[in-house]
């Protein structure tokens, strides 16, 4: 037996931690992976890794992952070849579109599609040939408004300003649980090692979360907050920046600050407090400290963003980034400068071009809110939709109200899953097409070099060789279009393999063969551990490509929407909000399914304040039933006093008893579904982003 080391970027979370993983080929020559560490060499990660890194092995093994397509016979699954499968796909969607029209087909794309960048390049190109305006996606149950705020104030979505975590000297975080996360909107591997140090230097770190999490656990101050309050305690923060007198003057261009000063004058710390449960002295004082710090910077992330005001939020933090002089500063928020820019190479957006058919909701980015989906195949009428291609993703799972999306599915005339599971969602498929492993693939970071802490690249070859027959996801997607194409008797534009697009966005990048770097894949070869490009900079008023080529601080879609907080009801007594909340060994609803992931006590139960139980005449461990508008569910209940008192929490992406799921090890620990109690119809107003944070709920004796 001989064993051969190779060195790649973990894909499993944002961090994109650096791995040595060692092969074994046996006389047979059989490759079997019989080792996986941090990479010390890597410059980024620096030899850290997390529990999901070990895990990609299991994913490799997993024998419930299908490895060949899979067509619907009655309530059977049966094998099929690829030749097949194209057309079968081509057939069904193109003789819906000529019936009912080209939005009857929707596309639903999941969150691992950003985790491989042969889904990046390549997913548009069948895609876009359907023409449909239902396009989904997680990103409307994720960071949809992140984007919205940066589109609006900046003029690109992925102009993204991340925290200066290295250098600065207070960190304000709401909504986010880097420990658990490893980091999100925010590519940081080690961050717990990078929080120590910023406390080592002599810096602050403030975390603002519902539940005392893992990182507000290491915070020099944790703030409870009632869920959906953020808007409020931002905006008192803000008042008070203005009120007295702690605002500083920026070196950006800025436009339209004067009318957020005098939109921001009512929302004072002592008008705020009520909603967001935090006294109006500590919001003050949290001001000053911030205002104070020589560098500082404000994070908010997924809390902030799925509830009702998501947009506002975001557009709250920025603006406290720039009104004390920390936006586009180091140890502040800053942009990344990537090797491959999706900035340059990508249009800024556009927003509201048009709606959805039933709720009106507007589409972002070419995207409709995702909440909308079930009631887009449920209502009759001409648009209605009749058909769905899902990408990497398990809306069931993982959007508001999955019961109601389990109905819509289940009536679709025709369902094509891309993915490499029968699923929660994939369940109701036609047509399942799995692709190659990722350890099958080359791997190169587009998204999450674009928001990493540090400027860093690399790529990667394929570590396993291509089985027989098997098929990348690049490849499935160019085989769909050419059927499609065939079919419509439309003209099919050549491309390139993803490999090739990543050597030419290199080679004509800001690194590339006009500068000292030279990068191109040839020379990315020279480095596997990574590469790092060095430390951010301010470079944001150069990259502006609003109309007006300053920071647009005042959005009229966003002044507007000041009023309907101004209007919010204070919390009802007596009132249970539902949060979820993440853990360092799951992403989503994804990773349920390997044994090193899942080992150990169950973690998916209801975690209560003792105070709300003893009110309830509830006992810590017995089995409870929440309700909530869309439906019920029954859960066990633990004692919790990391709990602010009048809130529960509930991880989601779990759920997994439902009938015809082909998932052994994540039916034998099913938990239930958050997002069978969440609401579809709680959004974000300016965005259509779900709500998925502060649901109200009742919970009561099973």
């Amino acid at each position: 037996m001989t064993k051969t080391l190779h060195h790649r970027a973990c894909h499993l979370c944002e961090a994109i931690c650096g791995l040595n993983i060692e092969v074994s080929h046996d006389d047979d020559g059989r490759a079997l992976i019989s080792s996986i560490k941090g990479d010390p060499q890597d410059p980024f990660s620096r030899g850290h890794v997390c529990p999901k890194a070990v895990a990609l092995q299991d994913i490799q093994n997993d024998p419930d992952r299908l490895r060949q397509p899979h067509k619907r016979v009655g309530e059977h699954w049966q094998a099929i070849g690829w030749d097949e499968a194209f057309a079968l796909a081509a057939d069904r969607l193109w003789a819906i579109q000529q019936a009912h029209g080209r939005n009857a087909v929707a596309v639903y794309q999941g969150n691992p599609s950003v985790h491989n960048y042969g889904l990046m390049t390549h997913s548009n190109y069948f895609l876009g040939l359907l023409k449909t305006r239902n396009r989904f996606s997680a990103t409307s149950v994720d960071q949809l408004p992140q984007h919205l705020v940066s589109h609006l104030m900046y003029g690109h979505g992925l102009l993204l300003p991340i925290p200066d975590i290295d250098q600065t000297g207070f960190m304000l975080i709401l909504g986010g649980n880097p420990l658990a996360s490893n980091g999100s909107i925010m590519t940081v591997p080690d961050v717990e090692k990078r929080l120590k140090a910023l406390q080592a230097r002599g810096g602050r770190l403030v975390v603002v979360d519902p539940r005392r999490s893992e990182t507000a656990a290491m915070a020099d101050s944790h703030l409870f907050i009632r869920p959906g309050g953020d808007a409020a305690l931002l905006c008192g923060l803000l008042n008070t920046l203005f009120a007295e007198g702690l605002a500083r003057g920026s070196h950006l261009p800025v436009a339209g600050l004067q009318q957020v000063r005098e939109a921001i004058a009512p929302f004072s710390a002592e008008a705020m407090s009520a909603h967001c449960g935090i006294a109006a002295t500590d919001i003050r004082q949290l001001a000053r400290d911030f205002a104070a710090a020589d560098k500082a910077v404000c994070y908010g992330r997924m809390g902030v963003s799925t509830q009702a005001f998501g947009t506002l939020c975001h557009w709250l933090v920025q603006l406290i980034n720039l009104v004390t002089g920390n936006l586009d500063r180091e140890g502040g928020a800053l942009c990344t400068e990537p090797a491959v820019d999706l900035v340059a190479t990508t249009s800024g957006g556009h927003f509201n071009a048009w709606q959805s058919r039933v709720s009106g909701l507007p589409e972002y980015g070419g995207e409709l809110p995702v909440a909308a989906l079930a009631e887009e195949m449920l209502t009759p009428g001409e648009g209605q939709v009749r058909a769905l291609v899902t990408v990497a993703g398990n809306p069931v799972l993982s959007t508001p109200n999955g019961r109601q999306l389990d109905v819509a599915l289940e009536g679709l005339e025709f369902m094509l899953s891309i993915d490499l599971y029968i699923n929660e969602t994939t369940r109701h498929a036609d047509l399942i097409l799995p692709s190659t492993s990722a350890l099958e693939n080359d791997h190169y970071d587009s998204t999450f070099n674009l928001l990493a802490v540090r400027n860093v690249t690399r790529f990667n070859r394929a570590i396993l060789a291509k089985p027989e027959g098997a098929l990348h996801d690049w490849e499935i997607f160019v085989g769909l279009a050419q059927a499609f194409a065939k079919r419509a008797e439309l003209e099919l534009k050549p491309t390139w393999a993803p490999a090739q697009m990543i050597d030419l966005a290199l080679r004509k990048g800001r690194y590339g063969e006009a500068t000292p770097w030279q990068l191109s894949l040839a020379a990315l070869d020279k480095h596997p551990h990574g590469l790092d490009l060095g430390p951010l900079r301010a470079n944001l008023a150069a990259r502006l490509t609003t109309a007006s080529k300053a920071v647009e601080a005042a959005p009229q879609v966003l002044l507007d929407d000041l009023g309907r907080l101004a209007q919010q009801a204070p919390p009802a007594p007596g009132e249970l909000l539902l949060i979820g909340r993440r853990h360092v060994r799951s992403n989503n609803s994804w990773m349920h399914n390997f044994h090193r992931l899942v080992k150990g006590k169950p973690r998916h139960q209801l975690l209560m304040h003792p105070q709300d139980l003893q009110q309830r005449q509830l006992q810590d461990g017995q089995r409870v039933r929440v309700r909530s508008r869309t439906g019920d569910l029954e859960v066990e209940v633990q004692a919790c006093e990391d709990m602010m008192p009048g809130v529960v929490s509930l991880p989601h992406g779990f759920g997994h008893s439902r009938q015809g799921v082909h998932m052994q090890i994540a039916q034998a620990q099913p938990g239930v579904s958050a997002n069978d109690l969440t609401d579809e119809r709680l959004r974000d107003q300016v965005s259509g982003n779900a709500a998925l944070n502060g649901v109200p709920v009742q919970v009561e004796a099973a």
